[in-house]
């Protein structure tokens, strides 16, 4: 018998593979701590559901005894296997009261190689267990996405065999919110885009610019004004033109979506930094490899910017304010940010 079982997952939804995961734990262990991953990002198809509400639907999944036993961990993506693991062991470091002497275990299967970060955490006992069913969470969202609030309960009829009731209701309830709505408007935009290129030799990868522009400790920032991520907040940038540079393409981004008046000249003095963001899951329209370009414009006065080309606002946000943002950021910006300006210490 150990102390505690960790379950690690993002559990959009709770599906009857994750409840065999979960009460096998509570089978091992005095308690279950849940994991619970994309913990603060911003809700989109992929991630729909917040870490409340997901750490709400594990609980209703369970008898009232065994919910008294489960504790939550929400982790941020960190888009960096090692700064996320580090994240994990210091939340369980706070929550276990004394660390080395608790007997702890990690429960969980390997799916594909998305699952080898159950092989990062070699002091706990890996309760690997074989696959629960065939269910995957990607087929729930599809058939509810392709759904209306009206069809929900038919839509998910042929899956309903997989899901607690608990889940199945969370999902009719979601269905009337207006996110609902505007989610299945983001499913549809990423589902054409992908259907667009699906019939090419190789799945394309896609090369991206964006600005990360420093003044005053502000940040220029726009608002999406178009799916995917409508209405998110994101650094300016787009994709690389065919004839243009890396450079090229993102000082012209940069002026199409904020109108920003400075030259090249003054903008090439303030380049303090390029960096690539090249994780396979930083957005859901396929592989992006994104090239960010910081600067730092020091203490001149904030150069004035307005919305433009598929930016429906420009603004500059002081600096103190985008922790508080970290769900109202497109894809991985938050990250992207936080690699530039240090907005967050370990978990």
């Amino acid at each position: 018998m150990h102390d505690t079982a960790i379950l690690i997952g993002r559990f959009q939804p709770v599906h009857a593979g994750h409840l065999a995961l979960l009460q096998h734990g509570l089978a091992q262990a005095r308690e279950v701590i849940i994991v619970l991953g994309s913990a603060f990002a911003a809700r989109s198809p992929k991630n729909p559901f917040t870490w409340q509400e997901r750490a709400a639907m594990l609980r209703d999944a369970l008898p009232a005894a065994d919910r008294e036993r489960l504790r939550f961990l929400p982790v941020r993506d960190r888009y960096d296997e090692p700064a996320w693991v580090q994240d994990v062991r210091l939340g369980m470091a706070r929550m276990l009261p004394t660390p080395s002497e608790q007997r702890v275990a990690l429960v969980g299967h390997f799916k594909d190689a998305s699952s080898n970060y159950l092989r990062r955490f070699p002091g706990w006992t890996l309760l690997d267990l074989p696959r629960q069913g065939s269910m995957d969470a990607t087929a729930i969202r599809d058939a509810y996405w392709a759904a209306t609030p009206g069809t929900v309960s038919a839509a998910l009829a042929p899956l309903a065999q997989d899901m607690p009731p608990s889940t199945l209701r969370f999902l009719h309830d979601f269905a009337t919110l207006p996110a609902y709505a505007a989610l299945q408007e983001e499913w549809r935009v990423l589902r054409d885009y992908r259907a667009s290129w699906a019939q090419a030799p190789y799945p394309p990868v896609f090369v991206t610019v964006d600005a990360v522009l420093r003044c005053q400790n502000h940040v220029l920032l726009v608002r999406r004004g178009q799916a995917p991520g409508k209405g998110l907040w994101a650094a300016p940038g787009g994709f690389l033109e065919p004839r243009d540079t890396l450079w090229q393409s993102c000082l012209r981004e940069l002026s199409e979506e904020t109108a920003c008046p400075l030259d090249e000249a003054t903008l090439r003095a303030a380049l303090r930094a390029v960096k690539v963001f090249d994780h396979p899951d930083r957005s859901q329209r396929g592989r992006t490899i994104t090239h960010g370009h910081y600067f730092d414009l020091g203490n001149i006065p904030l150069p004035p910017v307005v919305g433009g080309d598929d930016a429906q606002q420009a603004l500059w946000v002081p600096l103190d304010q985008l922790a508080a943002m970290e769900d109202q950021l497109f894809e991985d910006h938050f990250h992207l940010l936080d690699s530039f300006l240090g907005l967050t210490t370990p978990a």
